[in-house]
């Protein structure tokens, strides 16, 4: 883009289901914000999250890399068990922040930061407002801004906006170019008791028939249990807590609007990683079983782009994309050049953005990866490998969108198997730094304490809680 450059505001909630949408056809849950964005810009139906868990998905998004490359494979565990973590996992990492910093971006952080040391701003963030963990209650959350952690009573929700509007005003008045990154946490577990009523009673009489409680997953861990004991109570807290995110949402938007700088801003809306509320018979994402899962409810998020008068508008998109794709699109659409590293694995879908071709639609196919599980979607087919011994699973995701068939063992489908195997592995070969490849770690997904980098050995880097160790599918398989 060769005229004044454009703000840039990216919007990542936290746990949201690609199907938690009202625009992505969900009729129950109550969207109208976010179903406006997508009426202003591009949709896109078929976006995947680098690694199905917090932490890793959202250090792929900043850096373009796979988790293998970056060295994150789990949710951080020390900030949620202690307010202040010393660690930054990201450390000597680019990041797009880094490269639009020095392009003359303005760099803000509101909400979720979750990859280490919230304390103190990383990755050439001028406006730091982080949360010191990766969930917790919505009220009294612990919150840090100029290096002191404060706990506000007010709803989290609101208070993200509160601030990020703040920083969009500060910008704007100064004359100055800025990009923001609004984490939300919501809709985060906790569901029970959390969210304010208005939005509560919005669900009173739902009878959520988008979220069918399926029989118990053989391998779901404890939060289905627990969420069991109110189903109805988990999901209400659920959907209001999409609604309440969806409101203030609003209020950015209307922001732009009253200061005359909307059609001057990208506005991205996206989530970290996918979420089953019931599907598949379990309550969470890629650690919500173990072993671990790569369903489509945990690995699919949702995409939604805005630029009025520069990107097509009210438009679909059923393209297969990854968000290691967000990096390189994001800079290509606002022609930076970026030599940080030659071997990034994503691809720019600028084009697509503008109604041009685009390099990336011979591709169609994507990766994904969480400690010993990998994922490749090719196509109509998925192809999901654990190392070292399995299960292994493979779907016809057009005939079996409920991916019910397990393929991988039946004869008429060997050779797919095989063939999708062969091109994970070149994949993966290609991109992974053997230190920090994934399939040869002990990745739980109960939690990552250090970064492998550090002079720890694979049992102290990775936590595995008591529930892991007590299922038979850990005692019988010497994965690790």
């Amino acid at each position: 883009m060769n005229e004044k450059k454009p703000n840039i505001i990216f919007i990542l909630s936290d746990d949201q289901g690609a199907w938690a949408l009202g625009c992505a056809g969900n009729h129950e849950i109550i969207t109208p914000n976010i179903d406006g964005l997508a009426k202003r810009g591009m949709m896109f139906s078929n976006f995947y999250c680098v690694s199905p868990v917090c932490s890793p998905a959202r250090a792929s998004l900043l850096t373009g890399k796979i988790p293998s490359q970056h060295g994150v494979h789990d949710w951080i565990t020390h900030n949620n068990n202690a307010e202040i973590s010393s660690i930054d996992f990201l450390e000597g990492q680019i990041c797009y922040t880094d490269i639009l910093k020095k392009h003359g971006y303005v760099c803000g952080l509101s909400g979720k930061w979750h990859l280490g040391n919230s304390l103190v701003p990383h990755k050439s963030f001028d406006h730091w407002y982080a949360h010191t963990g990766g969930g917790g209650p919505y009220y009294n959350a612990p919150m840090v801004k100029d290096g002191v952690i404060a706990r506000d009573p007010r709803y989290i929700t609101d208070l993200i906006t509160d601030d990020a509007i703040g920083f969009i005003k500060k910008c704007t008045y100064e004359g100055k170019p800025f990009y923001l990154s609004v984490n939300y946490t919501a809709p985060h577990s906790p569901w029970l008791n959390n969210h304010p009523k208005e939005y509560l009673d919005l669900y009173k009489d739902c009878p959520f028939e988008t979220c069918p409680q399926e029989k118990e997953h053989p391998f779901s861990i404890f939060l289905t249990k627990e969420v069991a004991k109110d189903i109805r109570g988990n999901l209400t807290g659920y959907f209001a807590s999409v609604t309440a995110m969806d409101a203030n949402i609003g209020r950015i938007i209307s922001t732009l609007e009253e200061l005359s700088v909307l059609e001057n801003t990208v506005v991205i809306f996206s989530s970290d990683n996918g979420f089953s509320c019931g599907q598949h018979g379990f309550w969470g994402k890629g650690n919500g079983t173990y072993p671990l899962n790569m369903y489509e409810t945990s690995v699919k998020v949702p995409f939604i782009i805005s630029h009025p008068g520069h990107i097509k508008e009210n438009e679909k998109c059923d393209m297969v994309l990854s968000a290691y794709d967000f990096m390189p699109t994001l800079l290509d659409y606002l022609n930076i050049s970026n030599q940080s590293d030659a071997n990034l694995p994503g691809k720019s879908f600028a084009p697509l953005l503008c109604g041009e071709n685009c390099d990336c639609e011979n591709q169609a196919v994507v990766f994904n990866e969480y400690g010993p599980v990998r994922m490749i979607r090719q196509g109509d087919w998925k192809f999901i490998k654990r190392y070292p011994y399995g299960p292994n699973e493979l779907y016809n995701l057009m005939r079996d969108p409920g991916e019910k068939e397990n393929q991988v063992n039946e004869k008429p489908y060997l050779n797919i198997a095989r063939e999708m195997n062969e091109i994970l592995e070149r994949w993966f070969d290609r991109y992974v730094i053997r230190e920090l490849d994934g399939s040869r770690l002990p990745v739980f997904g109960s939690g990552q304490l250090c970064r492998p980098s550090y002079s720890c050995s694979p049992d102290e880097i990775f936590f595995c809680d008591d529930y892991i160790k007590e299922t038979e599918f850990y005692k019988s398989s010497n994965n690790f």
